[in-house]
């Protein structure tokens, strides 16, 4: 899979998904930059256009990003739009794909955050994987909350004020977290309930 991924991705949902048309008319922006988990964008992706959402795929930067898969660089995959030219309001929900690399850039960028914040701000749902969960501690709005993560971050979401579980999918009030790759299915199916519920 090269820059032209995106699409072909959706070609390799199984048939029963198909059936499925839950986020028709949903806006959804996924947020990643060099160094997301390949598999932690990929199927969310896959899932979100079998169920006819409108996926704007955003960055730090325009053109193409390059994942990272199996303890190396993966495929370079297109973008949509740039962190500059989008604004939470413009969306239903938002995706949060994890890598260290990937959330560790994004965290330190102040236009990622206020585009993050502002979804919690409007009550709108959050999906967010593995490593991503370090996103949202630099949006201040964990205290309190439930959230599960890649283990390493444990301390860091306890210091952020939320209380860290472990567990393969945890949802509150619209705030989706899983630990790592291998609760994709659970996360996904998850994401799609909460991003058809909406605002909450």
């Amino acid at each position: 899979m090269e820059n032209t991924t995106n699409e072909k991705m959706v070609a390799t949902a199984t048939a029963p998904e198909l059936i499925n048309k839950k986020l028709k008319g949903k806006k959804v922006a996924i947020l990643i930059t060099d160094g997301f988990e390949e598999s932690e964008f990929a199927k969310p992706y896959e899932r979100l256009k079998v169920e006819k959402a409108d996926v704007t795929v955003i960055s730090l930067t325009s053109g193409e990003v390059k994942a990272w898969s199996n303890k190396n660089w993966g495929h370079a995959y297109q973008t949509d739009k740039t962190i500059e030219q989008v604004k939470s309001e413009d969306f239903d929900a938002l995706v949060l794909p994890g890598g260290v690399i990937n959330a560790d850039k994004l965290r330190m960028s102040d236009a990622a955050i206020v585009f993050v914040s502002g979804f919690f701000k409007e009550g709108k749902p959050i999906a967010a994987i593995c490593h991503a969960p370090w996103i949202l501690i630099e949006c201040r709005e964990l205290e309190g909350r439930t959230v599960t993560s890649y283990s390493s971050l444990k301390t860091d979401l306890k210091n952020a004020g939320a209380i860290w579980v472990d567990e393969e999918v945890v949802n509150d009030k619209g705030l989706i977290t899983s630990r790592n790759p291998n609760d994709l299915p659970a996360f996904c199916n998850k994401m799609v309930e909460e991003f058809a519920e909406g605002i909450h």
